[in-house]
This record gives C-alpha cells, structure tokens and sequence, in this order.
C-alpha cells in the first residue's frame, strides 16, 4: 500500500472530522437539546415537521435521493450505484439535520458515515489517477470509519466498524490502515471541537464472577433475538418508504410521533424519552431505579418511534437506537437476575444487541470500552455479543451487507448492465456491402462483430465475421449487408444486469451482444472482457506483486 494513501487517508479523516463536529453542535448541542427542553406541544408537532423536511429536500433539493446514509457506504463499498454527487450529499445533510434536530429517533451515526464515505469517495476520485482502483475504496471505508470513530468519541470502534459492516462473516481486508488513520484523525478533529466526554459514562465494579458471565450468555441470547425481531421490523419500515407515496406516509407517521411522545410524558414522568437518537433514554436507564414493565414500555415506545421516523421519510442512523435497546434489554435480564452491579448488565446489553443488529460483534464489544469507558465489561461483553450472533442468525438491519467477500466476477454480476457497457462502438448499415464492410470493418480494425444501426440510432441486426466468410469473395461487392446479418442473436435490454449478460453470452454463437430497449434504440455492446473489467484485474495483480516483492 503507497504510504501516500495513508496519508490521503488522514486527510480525509481531519475533513470529516470538521464537517461532523460542526454538524454535531449545530444539531445535536443546539437544535436538539432545545427541543429536549421545550414546550410538550412543540415536541409534539415538532418531530413530524421534520419528516415533512426531510422528505422534501431529499425530493426537491436532492433529485428523489433516498433517505438512505449507512446503506449508501455499503452500496458503495460493494461496487453499487450510490449517490455521493453535491446535490445528493448536501440534501441528506440537511435532510438529516431536520430529522436529528426535530426529534427523529433515528442516530447521528448514520450522516456521519455517509459524510464520511461521500468526502472519501470525492477525495478518491479527485486523485484517480495517482491510485490503483481499490484505493478509491479505502478511502472511502477511512472516511466512513472517520465518521463513527468522530461522532461516538471512539476512535478505534469506527474503524472496526467500518472493515466490519459491509460483510457479515468476514471482514474487508486492505482497509484496516487507512480506516485507523482516518477514525484517528477525524476524532481527533472532532474532539477538538466538541471535547473528549464519554458518550455513556457510567459507574459500577469492573470486576465480574462466573454468575455475571453466565448473565452474560443470557443477555446475549436475549438480545439476539430482539435484534432479529428488531431487524424485520426496521427492513419492513425501510420497504414502506420505498414502496409507498409519502404524501400518505409520512402525515401518519408525523402523527404516530406525536402519539409516542404524548405517551412518555405520561408514563416517564414529564420526560419526551422517545425524541431524537435515545441518549436521554439510555441515561435514564442507567440512572433511574424503574420496573422491569416500564422498560418493556420504554423499549417498545423506542422501536415504534425509530420505525415510524424510518417509514415516514426520516434520514438517520441506526446504530445509536440499537443501543437503547440493548441498555433496555441487558438492564431488564440484570433486574431479573437479581445482579448486584447496576451497570454491568445494560453495558453487556449494548454489545449484545448492536452487535446482532448490524452483525459487528467486535465493533460492539470496542464501543462498549470506548463510549462507556469501562474496559473492565470486555470480556463478559464478548460472550454476550457471540450468543446474540448465534441467535441473531443471518438477520440485519441492512439490505447491504454480504456475508463474505465474492471474487471479482461474483461480485460483478448484481450489476447493472451500463457498468460493462461498450458505447463507443463501430456500426454499419443495412445498404453497406460485404466489400465495404471488411474494408472498413476488419481489414483495418480486425472486427468480429458489427451491430448494424440505423441513423435514428435504431438496432436491426449484427454481422458477423463467420457470416461474411461463408460468402464467396467475388459476391462481396453485390452482397449487403442486410442479406447475412443475424436477427436471431439475443437482445439485452438497458436495465438487464451483468448475469443476464453472461448467462446471454454463455448461449450465445457470438462473443458480443447488443443491448437496446424494447422500442429498438441501440445503446451498445457487451462482452466477456468488458464484463471481466481486465484493468481491474490488472491493478489487483500489481498490488498483490508489489505486497509479495514487500515482504520477500
């Protein structure tokens, strides 16, 4: 890896540690903590208008963007179409603003590794030229972990988190360097600005018996499966927004948060303990002697205001509401276990559950050192993250992930078919004659297949070279070529993906094939090399060159 990629790597990671400090205390220190402390008729209202913001800018501002911020890292980490173009990037930052500053009860942890990811992939691009083409994906991964690393004051979980995240039995190797450098850096930058304060400091005896570590497994066990039960509900709320219009939506949703914070008034004494990511939630876990039945009241009332946040529109995280549901769960089963040490028992929660939610079991267990800053609960919180991942099965609160990593033509063949697309291509036309066509065609440019296109860009047939051949060279000049072009070869429509085309081309007597749209219009050709993206494959084998001359 060329050192100057680890220095790309801190740079991008002051950058984002910059842009989220300053949305930190705009949005969070500023905007939400008013809210917190406002009139109960504005926390009503206030959480909807948010939605109603969000979805606007995301629409208007933002060209449709979706909602999407963690699931764009993903998307992009993967080799998926994700937007991080200005007008995408800076209508979620405002989208997400609106939602965290009104009382959305999604995390701040979501913007910030899509600010991350975007101010990576932009710094990436910009320098193309100076990087093999897996570069570009290790700055993005540095600038995603900057963007964890800054916003939890946990330097060492957003790395982890970010070579974590994208594969849910694996981890993405290669990016361990630049995603320390960039989680450093941009915590540095951060705390810089907003200060070093734990974001759960909590009290309590470090030391742990075997009664805590069998705690532990039951925590774990727990946690596992309300992580999956969570998991469909959070993807159910993500397919609503999807599926649906938001001008239905979105008002049900405005109302349902409203509900949601009409009803914690009621029950937690005056406290809006649904509004905004669930810090106060969790603080009031860890502080307040409660009931176990109020906890399974403050845990549901989370969850439905977290889905409807999700479903109406909402742009945000899900990191942070995954952690008031373990502090909720950990701190129930330590009530029901009669556990003498008041903090243990929400902390194994928190592993347990975020750790099964996102399947990032070792980012949870580090966050839990980090952002508690009570090292001493690592190891019974390790035992509480393997049980939930056992019970968490292949459930995520992500479409995205991968459960290992694919070879490089698996992991091509989900995409779309204009990631392989030739468009600069040589054509020919039905009144052309055989003579014509080698002369033009093969003589000088050693064609084997010629689309045959129209002048309103309309596709008729290709020639093939084979073809040509089967014809005596002294008919060639009375000889068109609308005579031997092949109408039977198999169209590909623009929408197809690289597996339809390879299967197409698998079958097919021709090593190219035309993609155009049902209504004829000629887009291009695909073929195996530019399916296989051989430049790709190149820059890997210099890597890999360069990695083993590095070590000999």
């Amino acid at each position: 890896m060329a050192r100057w990629v680890v220095f790309a790597a801190a740079v991008t990671g002051v950058a984002v540690g910059l842009l989220v400090g300053v949305f930190d205390r705009i949005v969070d220190q500023e905007m939400l903590e008013r809210l917190l402390h406002a009139p109960l008729p504005v926390q009503v209202v206030l959480p909807g208008l948010g939605l109603f913001v969000s979805v606007a800018l995301l629409r208007f501002v933002g060209g449709k963007a979706t909602p999407a911020t963690t699931d764009e890292y993903l998307r992009a980490f993967h080799g998926l179409d994700a937007r991080f173009d200005g007008r995408a990037f800076w209508s979620r930052f405002a989208a997400s603003a609106a939602t965290l500053g009104s009382g959305g009860a999604v995390g701040f942890e979501g913007p910030s590794i899509y600010f991350g990811a975007g101010i990576g992939h932009a710094f990436g691009t910009k320098v193309r030229a100076l990087l093999a083409r897996d570069d570009v994906r290790l700055l993005l991964v540095a600038g995603a972990a900057a963007g964890v690393g800054a916003i939890f004051r946990a330097p060492a979980t957003g790395a982890v988190f970010a070579i974590e995240v994208p594969f849910r039995n694996e981890l993405a190797r290669r990016s361990l360097l630049p995603a320390l450098v960039g989680a450093a850096s941009g915590y540095l930058t951060f705390v810089a600005i907003n200060g070093t304060e734990p974001l759960f400091p909590v009290a309590g005896a470090t030391m742990v018996d075997e009664r805590d570590l069998a705690g532990a497994a039951l925590v774990g066990i727990t946690c596992g499966a309300g992580a999956r039960i969570f998991g469909v509900l959070i993807r159910w709320a993500k397919g609503i927004a999807d599926r649906s219009r938001y001008l239905f939506v979105t008002p049900v949703a405005a109302a349902i948060l409203g509900l949601l914070v009409l009803a914690s008034h009621a029950a937690f004494d005056g406290l809006a303990l649904t509004l905004g990511p669930g810090l106060q939630a969790t603080e009031w876990v860890f502080e307040v002697e409660t009931t176990i039945w109020l906890l399974v009241l403050l845990g549901s009332l989370r969850v439905a205001a977290t889905a409807a946040t999700v479903a109406g529109g909402g742009t945000g995280g899900l990191f942070v509401p995954l952690v008031v549901q373990g502090a909720i769960t950990g701190q129930a089963i330590g009530m029901l276990v009669g556990s003498p040490n008041p903090s243990l028992y929400p902390v194994l929660g928190i592993a347990a559950f975020l750790g099964a939610g996102y399947r990032v079991p070792l980012a949870a267990v580090m966050f839990v050192a980090e952002a508690t800053g009570r090292p001493g609960f690592v190891v019974p919180g390790l035992i509480a993250a393997v049980f939930a991942q056992l019970l968490a099965g292949s459930s995520s609160v992500t479409a995205y992930q991968r459960d290992e990593r694919l070879g490089h033509v698996e992991r091509r063949t989900g995409l779309p078919i204009s990631t392989a697309l030739i468009t600069d291509v040589a054509t020919t036309h039905t009144d052309a004659t055989l003579a014509e066509l080698f002369t033009e065609h093969v003589a000088l440019a050693r064609r084997r297949a010629i689309p045959v296109v129209g002048d309103d860009r309309s596709y008729h047939g290709m020639v093939l070279l084979d073809d040509v051949l089967d014809v005596d060279n002294d008919r060639w000049v009375d000889t068109t070529v609308e005579e031997v072009m092949r109408t039977d070869l198999e169209t590909l429509d623009p929408e197809a993906t690289i597996a339809a085309a390879l299967t197409a081309l698998s079958r097919s007597v021709a090593d190219h094939l035309p993609v155009a749209d049902p209504s004829g219009r000629f887009y291009g050709l695909v073929s195996q090399e530019s399916i296989l993206d051989l430049g790709t494959l190149m820059d890997r084998l210099d890597t890999d060159e360069g990695n083993g001359r590095a070590g000999s």
